[in-house]
């Protein structure tokens, strides 16, 4: 054995039983996961590479486990992350049995830190084939990364927009006050030195399918052979008079999130939108501004994607950490001295003190770029792309928030969806098909939010829902909420009841179907059939 090697009796053969999976310590080394399926022993790292969830909480199915908190699945076997959020797979370690038993062997540094990077294909200035990247989110820095992965020596080049490298966007109203540096999902060298061009301050204004180009606000333009679309999603503006006032912000930036942040400090903040991103800022910011104010046109917030009942109980949990609310009401104008805000003025005539305002009011697809161009997009701006993420247009393809793809849950219905986790997915499938793999996206939709450090979890695809069932105590935020359209359960959201919502993600990916009657008669049957 090397200096790093250590070698571990972990347990008896009998201790473990068929589909079964166990955390064990290794002394002077770390933890690893063991899972035993079909009579065969696996060991893994111990926490997911997202945000470090113990995988022995998760959900073990056939070959892989997923994860409790925000659902990335791993290979049992290999390590390999499967699905997301997170790009890291983990480490494996040597399993053998010797007079019944179990003794694990490995990397002792790896078993402290239970993270894997794939090996990437170094760059060979000999291959002229061109990716060109347009957008460094989730989708747009997946897709580079896989298509190293999968021994791509071409050129890769990832232009953003932002000043900033491809960082944890989920991040940016969930923990207002990180460090900007920390929150990038990758070292400021890693793409120098994996062989990827990372341009930053680079916004796309055209592209020209025939001429297979690309062309920026620099004048720079680029030429491709094969082109991603991935540039998200932008924030909507509400524009009334006396918009154009000072510290009335959008949060779309870690400049945005920190400014926001610092700003509110003892100060009067309204935050127009119940939307994730006006909630999760509003409750970032509950304790430090002096009060905080959410405005918006509905009464129940969250009511279109949790329903009435839920709705309710987390605008009461905002209220009891002093979040005020004013439903039902548009603003009139906001109103100002020396070109900074004062106040927001409401449709009934109300005023609010307003040192602050965060809007929002929803996205819109950032694609204003690819008018004319000949890639077909939606009224909206959403740009159309089949299984594969491949527009009409030869050799263009697109991904995360900015398109419209078949869900397979849900008989190939094309839809939008903003999921960071999904952004993921279709960055993958991307490069996959880039490569001529022949790869379809299949993703179960998953997603989470974090409100007062309790965090809701979501998956499923509820648009349209017409029933609720609420399983367990939502007054005490322990519950799981089943979301019910024409008597199956379309979509299941959670609040302290892990890991039922990566349950039931797990039982959508095997594409079985629950009926809003089985749950019914009885709410924990379902679990059996995983």
């Amino acid at each position: 054995m090397n200096s790093d090697e250590v070698e571990h009796v972990l347990c008896k053969v009998a201790d473990l039983e068929d589909d079964q999976m166990k955390e064990f310590d290794v002394p002077d080394a770390g933890k690893v996961l063991v899972v035993k399926q079909k009579g065969k022993f696996f060991a893994i790292g111990s926490k997911c590479t997202h945000y470090g969830a113990p995988l022995a909480k998760g959900v073990l199915c056939s070959g892989r486990i997923r994860c409790p908190w925000h659902g990335a699945c791993f290979d049992i076997a290999t390590g390999d992350i499967e699905d997301y959020p997170g790009l890291d797979s983990l480490p494996t370690f040597e399993v053998s049995v010797e007079n019944g038993n179990v003794k694990v062997r490995g990397s002792a540094s790896m078993m402290g830190n239970p993270v894997r990077s794939k090996a990437l294909a170094n760059r060979d200035e000999r291959n002229e084939v061109v990716v060109l990247i347009i957008g460094g989110g989730a989708a747009g820095e997946t897709c580079a990364e896989v298509l190293r992965q999968e021994g791509f020596t071409g050129r890769i080049v990832v232009a953003t927009r932002e000043k900033d490298p491809p960082y944890d966007r989920p991040k940016l109203s969930k923990a207002m006050d990180a460090d900007v540096k920390s929150l990038y999902l990758r070292p400021l060298d890693f793409f120098a030195k994996s062989g990827i061009d990372l341009m930053t301050n680079k916004e796309a204004v055209s592209v020209d399918i025939l001429q297979k180009k690309v062309e920026f606000t620099d004048g720079l333009s680029l030429n491709y052979n094969h082109l991603l679309i991935a540039t998200g999603a932008q924030p909507n503006i509400y524009n009334v008079p006396g918009c154009g006032l000072a510290n009335i912000c959008v949060l779309r930036t870690p400049k945005d999130s920190s400014y926001i942040y610092q700003t509110s400090n003892g100060k009067d903040v309204v935050v127009i939108g119940a939307s994730f991103i006006g909630m999760e800022t509003a409750s970032c910011l509950a304790g430090r501004a002096k009060s905080i104010t959410v405005l918006d046109r509905n009464p129940i917030p969250f009511q279109h994607v949790f329903g009435e009942v839920v709705g309710l109980r987390l605008k009461r949990l905002f209220e009891e950490n002093g979040v005020t609310f004013r439903t039902g009401l548009a603003i009139q104008k906001y109103e100002g001295k020396d070109g900074r805000l004062t106040e927001v003025v409401l449709s009934n005539g109300e005023r609010l003190p307003a040192y602050l305002v965060v809007v929002g009011v929803g996205v819109s697809p950032a694609t204003q770029f690819i008018s004319g161009s000949g890639i077909p997009v939606t009224k909206d701006g959403f740009v159309i792309v089949d299984s594969k993420m491949r527009t009409e247009a030869k050799d263009v393809f697109a991904a995360g928030d900015a398109v419209r793809f078949p869900l397979f849950l849900q008989d190939d219905i094309t839809v939008s969806i903003g999921h960071w986790q999904m952004a993921h997915a279709h960055g993958r499938t991307a490069a996959l098909n880039i490569l001529k793999k022949d790869v379809n996206i299949r993703s179960v939709p998953y997603f989470w939010s974090v409100m007062f450090k309790k965090s809701i979890r979501y998956a499923g695809f509820g648009v349209g829902f017409d029933d609720t069932f609420i399983d367990g105590d939502l007054e005490a935020l322990q519950f799981a909420a089943y979301y019910i359209r024409n008597g199956n359960v379309v979509a299941v959201a959670s609040m302290n009841c892990d890991p039922i919502v990566s349950k039931f993600a797990e039982y959508l990916n095997l594409g079985k179907t629950l009926s809003a009657e089985e749950l019914r008669k009885d709410p924990n049957a379902w679990v059996a059939d995983i």
